[in-house]
């Protein structure tokens, strides 16, 4: 009698044992699986700003940068402006004390090149972001993406962080030095994280 009852406990517990090996591994593959989602997961930086009005314009605005996946997209939405198109432009300094807006120093150009269009094959500023078109009632949006900024990041070349967004009240000829003759500067935000 005791071997008819020893055989059924010892298939018992090889399936008990059998079930917490295999909940052991379910759950290992679980852990695995959250690791790859968290490792995967990627960083998304936003940073938003109010534009200022300078040289007695009433251009306001807000500006919003967002970095994911090594692209910075810039979008600007902006209101107050004389209809038809204007410069945009990243400035070398985050000082928007000035009442002409020149308190952000020059074109940001972190690399040395010439002033000239984005992508220009020559060079172009890292600032050189180039015009838009104001509609009829002096509002505007710019969506700009590039690979070549980052925010907050280590590398001078790229970092926007520390810089100005400025907006010009003419156009940007994309050919005079050193900064394409767009005219006075009538809105101004600091990029400071």
């Amino acid at each position: 009698m005791k071997k008819n009852i020893a055989l059924p406990l010892a298939l018992i517990l090889i399936t008990a044992l059998s079930c917490k090996q295999a909940k052991k591994e379910a759950e290992a593959t679980s852990e695995e699986v959250i690791e790859k989602v968290v490792e995967e997961v990627v960083e998304v930086k936003s940073i938003k700003f109010s534009m200022e009005p300078k040289s007695d314009s009433g251009v306001s605005g807000e500006v919003t940068f967002t970095e994911e996946n090594g692209t910075v997209v810039m979008k600007a939405m902006l209101s107050g402006l004389t209809e038809g198109e204007h410069a945009i432009h990243i400035h070398e300094k985050a000082d928007c004390s000035s009442a002409d807006g020149k308190s952000t120093g020059g074109h940001w150009n972190p690399t040395f090149q010439p002033h000239a269009k984005w992508g220009a094959d020559d060079g172009y500023h890292k600032g050189d972001i180039g015009n838009f078109v104001a509609d009829a009632e002096g509002n505007a949006i710019v969506d700009f993406a590039t690979k070549e900024w980052c925010i907050g990041c280590d590398d001078d070349t790229k970092n926007i962080v520390g810089k100005a967004v400025i907006v010009h009240q003419g156009v940007d000829d994309f050919t005079s030095q050193p900064s394409g003759a767009a005219g006075a500067r009538i809105a101004c935000t600091g990029i400071i994280q």
